[in-house]
């Protein structure tokens, strides 16, 4: 690759910046962590350019490398325990029953085990109140898969919880209460 050309493609690197941050942002729904992805996608992109080819879609493969990125990262975390706040520590020990009530760290760590599409459905129709139509309208499908989604979500937090729908939509929405704005 000539001067001219790695110069253009570096403008071209630096030109998806913001379109790279966003899309990280909306996957992994934390600014900083946003951050490091995409300066993590520029490195991957900057070490690899011999395997671009020129006339390709440039933002189409750092999309791919950013995305490939986040999920490899994730799964990597799923193996690992990190306990730096002694959360997981804390769980080791015997705490008297508390029936009827859920413990919120308990709750968000359920939720964000659930897939995305789940997820999103049981927020929008459980915490955010809007109608099975109107989530539908917003998730751009069908009435009949948010109200699927809804349902298998629940399912599977009374698997994890051994919780009700209704305890879950209370959770839901304290949940999000307590951790303010998102950037998502």
């Amino acid at each position: 690759m000539n001067q001219k050309a790695s110069a253009s493609l570096k403008e071209a690197l630096v030109g998806e910046m913001s379109n790279l941050r966003a899309f990280a942002v909306s996957l992994c729904g934390d600014k900083e962590r946003a951050d490091d992805l995409v300066q993590e996608t520029l490195y991957k992109a900057w070490n690899h350019l011999d395997s671009f080819r020129e006339g390709t879609n440039l933002k189409a493969w750092l999309f791919t490398i950013l995305r490939n990125t986040y999920f490899s990262e994730r799964r990597k975390r799923r193996r690992e325990v990190e306990d730096a706040d002694g959360s997981y520590a804390a769980k080791l020990s015997t705490h008297p029953e508390q029936h009827g009530h859920m413990d919120l760290q308990d709750f968000r760590e359920a939720l964000a085990e659930l897939p995305d599409d789940q997820r999103e459905a049981l927020i929008l129709v459980g915490a955010a109140g809007f109608s099975y139509e109107e989530a539908a309208e917003i998730s751009d499908c069908a009435i009949g898969t948010i109200k699927s989604r809804v349902n298998r979500a629940r399912n599977r937090l009374g698997e994890s919880l051994g919780a009700s729908g209704e305890e879950f939509d209370q959770g839901l929405a304290s949940a999000l209460a307590s951790a303010g704005p998102t950037s998502r």
